[in-house]
């Protein structure tokens, strides 16, 4: 089975390349569960997977993909058309990877840590005015 190279997400982590099988339990294996398409790009040349139940499970919150909010881990694979007109994926080229790390480089910070980071600043915020 020919090996492809992907792009992955994990909710907190910089992107990293990973090397898998052209084979859906891989696939499903990285997001967890059965996969979802998200098509991004205009030319459709290449594409989101991730978990299909992302809302339904207790995953972080990761990236946005165009105008989604996914949770849990995703991955980008190349998508091309086949000699009968299929589109099917593939390896990912050198530019493409440059171009989604780039993209998706900054991830979202988990909502707890945002609410810890407002508490402290608001008691930072009172300690300061006490003082005065």
């Amino acid at each position: 089975m020919s090996k492809m190279k992907v792009l992955v997400m994990e909710p907190t982590k910089t992107p990293y390349v990973k090397e898998i099988s052209h084979d859906l339990h891989e696939m499903q294996e990285i997001v967890g569960g059965y996969i979802e398409p998200i098509y991004f790009e205009e030319k459709e040349d290449a594409i989101v997977y991730c978990n299909d139940e992302f809302l339904l499970h207790d995953y972080a919150p990761n990236r946005f993909v165009g105008e989604i909010l996914v949770h849990g881990t995703f991955f980008v694979v190349g998508n091309t058309q086949n000699d009968e007109g299929e589109w099917e994926s593939c390896s990912l080229t050198d530019e493409q990877i440059a171009k989604y790390t780039e993209k998706f480089w900054a991830y979202l910070v988990p909502v707890e840590r945002l609410e810890q980071q407002e508490e402290e600043c608001d008691e930072s915020e009172d300690i300061g005015l006490s003082q005065i």
